[in-house]
């Protein structure tokens, strides 16, 4: 445990962060077994899931919980997915 006062803030902060982060991402993995989902079972509500499913994506990456690389390899996956339903 840190001794300075403002390294205990750093270790506060960091929790918290780190928890929000953890929740994000477990969205953001949710949203893209759904989208997964519908284009596997060629749901009427497909191109609405995987769009949804993309656009977290983008923003996961603007807030830097995946880097822009993963970010960009989902997104092709997904789009990938919608093309070969229509």
């Amino acid at each position: 445990m840190p001794n300075i006062k403002s390294a205990k803030k750093r270790v506060k902060v960091n929790k918290t962060k780190a928890a929000a982060n953890k929740a994000r991402k477990s969205n953001l993995k949710t949203i893209i077994k759904k989208a997964e989902l519908a284009a596997a079972n060629q749901s009427p509500d497909m191109e609405t899931a995987v769009r949804l499913a993309i656009k977290r994506v983008d923003q996961a990456c603007a807030k830097k919980i995946l880097h822009k690389n993963t970010a960009a390899r989902k997104k092709a996956h997904l789009a990938k997915l919608l093309n070969n339903y229509k």
